[in-house]
């Protein structure tokens, strides 16, 4: 599927199916949603997973050993952190993917105006509509939404898989209070464009989509597909002000605070005097010094019609 016509699905369709059942929502509607598929003429093969096989870096094994059976695309049921896994190999092998939203966030999903609900989602796989969107990339890892240093990154170490399938967007919130009053600035350096910034910081956060964090918003305008990363870095004095931040947060305007440092940039560098966690899509996957890029158009997914395709 090269060119314009990759667009649109052009043949007969053949998925995969790779389904995380540990996921928040794993049991929900996924019969009904594959069932919808399968009416709208898709031949489907779901990969049964084994026990830790539907999450990390086994999701990514499994599509480059199956990519070679003649799969048209790949659909995955699960939250952020399956899509992440995914996206080395969806990468590497073309294959376009869908998504059939099983998580505690599903922010890709929202960033791209995908239904929640797994059926209504199965719909906008069958309507055949294909968009090329951008990666990030740090320290080698790929990400779809967004990479955090600091306070999200300690939240994702604090907040672990059973409590996020036991107590979903709560637990996020629930977890963030406990850690918020114990938030401390520390020291990095933010490069990019050939200068060099030093601050002092809660949180420096890189964005290549829209949403991330369950209700957050990276920037207001961002889109997975606008060709740049955007950063922003929360240099408050007193963890109170997050609290006061918040709504901006939530639309994505914190750039407008003069206490938040705000860019777009295609590619930076981010140091700490010790190395930090970095949290890419709600999973810790490296450490500073961190390194990011854009990686630009290098997956194509399924969305509303009403998108329209993009090349």
């Amino acid at each position: 599927m090269a060119g314009g016509e990759g667009n649109r699905m052009a043949e007969a369709p053949q998925g995969l199916v790779i389904v995380n059942r540990q996921a928040r929502n794993g049991g929900a509607a996924i019969d009904a949603a594959l069932d919808v598929l399968r009416e709208a003429g898709w031949r489907l093969v779901e990969h049964a997973c084994a026990p830790g096989e539907g999450t990390g870096e086994r999701i990514e094994a499994v599509i480059r050993r199956r990519a070679g059976e003649g799969f048209t695309a790949t659909l995955l049921g699960g939250g952020d952190g399956t899509l992440n896994a995914a996206a080395p190999a969806l990468m590497e092998t073309g294959l376009p993917f869908g998504i059939l939203p099983l998580g505690t966030a599903n922010d890709l999903a929202r960033s791209l105006d995908i239904p929640p609900d797994p059926v209504a989602a199965a719909r906008v796989i069958a309507g055949g509509t294909l968009r090329a969107i951008d990666l990030g990339e740090v320290n080698g890892h790929p990400y779809f939404n967004v990479a955090s240093i600091g306070f999200s990154a300690e939240l994702a170490l604090r907040l672990g898989r059973e409590e996020k399938k036991r107590w979903g967007r709560l637990g996020y919130a629930l977890a963030a209070f406990r850690l918020l009053r114990q938030a401390r600035p520390f020291t990095a350096w933010l490069a990019h464009g050939g200068v060099t910034e030093r601050v002092r910081t809660i949180q420096v956060s890189v964005g290549n989509g829209r949403h991330y964090g369950g209700g957050m918003t990276v920037q207001s305008d961002a889109r997975p597909d606008d060709g740049k990363l955007d950063v922003y870095s929360l240099e408050l004095d007193h963890w109170w002000r997050l609290l006061a931040l918040l709504p901006a947060l939530r639309r994505g305007t914190q750039g407008e605070w003069k206490d938040v440092r705000a860019f777009p940039t295609l590619a930076c560098e981010i140091t700490t005097r010790r190395p930090m966690p970095v949290n890419a899509d709600g999973e810790i996957k490296t450490m500073t010094p961190a390194r990011f890029r854009l990686l630009p158009g290098v997956v194509r997914v399924f969305v509303p019609s009403e998108q329209g395709p993009k090349p």
